[in-house]
């Protein structure tokens, strides 16, 4: 018994070539084309990752830079907010800027006794205690230059009293609490240990 293909009618002979060919089809995608499917698949989902990790990449630099910017601008508020509440206590600053004052209102500085300070939960109080000798009119002009000052003193505890016998621009004598306030600085956070590994 010969087998051939030349011995087949040629339907026949199609019909092998097709089986032959359909068969070398099913093992070229199953042992060659399957396998660099699975790798094309498996790159495809690590290059969408790298994207989605790109796109998140620039995201953050987008709301980097608005904090940024944010952060700026806090800072600048803060340096324009330090002169109004300092960190520190200037006395002889305050006591040379009080001294203009009451020099460019014609008045006297008697005394000026700084008193102890009051801690609150973000600042300090600090009380001054001012003895003032001049005109009440010029008092009210000392009083409305502190008001514009940069730096906030409030001014409480008011007595004024007529000067006997009164002078030529020595009418009154005016004592008064000027208190201003100083930033606390909150402590700094200790660093937490990273645990023993």
């Amino acid at each position: 018994m010969e087998l051939g293909l030349n011995r087949l009618p040629w339907y026949g002979q199609v019909g092998v070539f097709l089986v032959v060919a359909v068969a070398l089809f099913v093992v070229f995608r199953i042992y060659y084309v399957g396998p660099r499917l699975e790798v094309q698949a498996e790159r495809q989902v690590e290059l969408d990752g790298k994207r989605a990790e790109v796109a998140q990449a620039r995201q953050d630099a987008i709301e980097l830079a608005a904090f940024q910017v944010e952060v700026d601008d806090l800072n600048n508020r803060l340096d324009a907010l330090s002169a109004v509440l300092p960190e520190q206590q200037e006395v002889s600053q305050l006591l040379r800027r009080l001294t203009t004052f009451a020099n460019d209102s014609n008045l006297t500085i008697r005394a000026f006794r700084p008193q102890a300070t009051v801690a609150r939960e973000m600042h300090s109080e600090w009380p001054i205690r001012l003895e003032l000798d001049g005109t009440y009119h010029n008092l009210g002009i000392f009083f409305d230059r502190i008001s514009k000052f940069a730096r906030i003193i409030n001014v409480s505890d008011v007595v004024i009293r007529a000067k006997e016998p009164p002078e030529l621009n020595l009418t009154i004598a005016a004592e008064c609490t000027a208190t201003t306030f100083v930033l606390i600085d909150p402590p700094e956070a200790e660093p937490v240990a990273a645990p023993a590994t």
